[in-house]
């Protein structure tokens, strides 16, 4: 059976969260590289102009040590759009 994939994210609040989300991607990026990971998803999104997160994917076995490290405020299972 395969790893579900798991999204781990970042929230940012306030006047800066775009640009600190965007900026975070780039470590996210950095990490993936740096870890070897099996996925390379990463991203940044804006919820509206005071709230923005950055987000991981990672397999659901890679998950546990991945989130010990970078402490995401919060996960969900990720699901691709085709």
């Amino acid at each position: 059976m395969e790893d579900r994939q798991i999204k781990l994210i970042w929230d940012f609040r306030g006047e800066s969260a775009q640009n600190t989300a965007k900026h975070h991607k780039i470590h996210l990026e950095e990490y993936v590289l740096s870890q070897n990971l099996t996925l390379n998803i990463t991203g940044n999104t804006d919820l509206n102009n005071m709230h923005s997160i950055a987000y991981l994917v990672v397999s659901e076995s890679e998950m546990i040590v991945v989130r010990d490290a970078l402490k995401p405020h919060r996960g969900e299972v990720y699901t691709p759009i085709d």
